[in-house]
C-alpha cells in the first residue's frame, strides 16, 4: 500500500525482455537504505518487487499484466520515473490510500498555467471516470492528486509548484501517457452494493436488509 506522496524521482538504466515479460533496472535519485530485496516500490504508481538491489539501484521484473495495463511497456532507458516505496505503519498517510494496481492508461490533453499552478487534463476509458468525484482522489503516474472536474471521458487537477517540482508530472507534456489508479474505496463499495447475494445471504437474509442500494438513497450517500 501507498499514499502518492512520490519520494523522489528515478532514472530507468537497463530493460531486457524476460519471457513474456521483462525485466527493469532503476537507479534512484534518494537513499534507498533500509530497502530490502522483496520489498515493494511503486515505479510510476505501478507496484513492483525489488528483485535486486545494487547502491541506489534496483532490478524489478514485469509481467506481461504489467506490461500491458501500464505505460512501463513502452519506457525508454534515460527515462525519468517517480518512486515511493511502501507505506509503513507508523507513517503519516498524506495522500490518499493508493494500492499500486493502475487500472488503465490516460493521455495529457491539456497543459496551462493559473498563476502559480499548471492545470492538467486527462483524457482516460469511460470506466475509469465512473469512480471519480469532483474533490475527490486519484493517481496519475503515482502521485495522488485531487480532482478538479470530471466528465464522461476526462478529468482536470492542479498541479502546484513543489509537485510539478519534484515529480514527472512537471515536465509531462500533452500526448504523453500516464497510469492511472482510481480511488480503491469506490471500486470496493461498488463490488459490494451490486453483486447479487451469495448463497448464504440469501438463504438468511439480514433482519434490517443489509446495505444495498436503496438503503444508501434512504441513509443520504447517494
Amino acid at each position: 500500500m501507498f499514499t502518492g506522496i512520490i519520494e523522489g524521482l528515478g532514472t530507468i538504466t537497463r530493460t531486457a525482455s524476460s519471457g513474456g515479460g521483462a525485466r527493469m533496472q532503476v537507479r534512484a535519485d534518494f537513499d534507498l537504505a533500509g530497502t530490502r530485496i522483496g520489498d515493494s516500490i511503486a515505479v510510476n504508481g505501478a507496484c513492483l518487487t525489488a528483485v535486486s538491489l545494487d547502491g541506489s539501484a534496483f532490478s524489478v521484473d514485469l509481467s506481461p499484466e504489467s506490461i500491458g495495463r501500464t505505460v512501463l511497456g513502452r519506457v525508454r532507458i534515460g527515462e525519468r520515473v517517480n518512486l515511493e516505496r511502501a507505506l509503513r505503519l507508523s507513517d503519516r498517510l498524506d495522500g490518499h490510500l493508493v494500492s499500486g494496481h493502475v487500472d488503465g492508461i490516460g493521455t495529457i490533453s491539456e497543459r496551462r498555467t493559473d498563476g502559480n499552478a499548471i492545470i492538467v487534463s486527462v483524457t482516460v476509458p469511460a470506466a475509469l471516470t465512473r469512480y471519480m468525484i469532483p474533490k475527490g482522489s486519484v493517481a496519475v503516474d503515482g502521485i495522488s492528486l485531487t480532482i478538479n472536474r470530471v466528465d464522461a471521458r476526462s478529468f482536470t487537477v492542479s498541479i502546484i509548484p513543489h509537485t510539478a517540482h519534484l515529480t514527472t508530472i512537471g515536465f509531462k507534456a500533452i500526448g504523453e501517457k500516464v497510469n492511472i489508479e482510481t480511488d480503491v474505496i469506490g471500486k470496493y463499495i461498488e463490488r459490494f452494493v451490486s453483486r447479487p447475494p451469495d448463497a448464504a445471504s440469501a438463504s438468511a437474509p439480514s433482519p434490517d436488509g443489509g446495505v444495498d442500494m436503496a438503503f444508501l438513497k434512504k441513509t443520504g450517500f447517494l
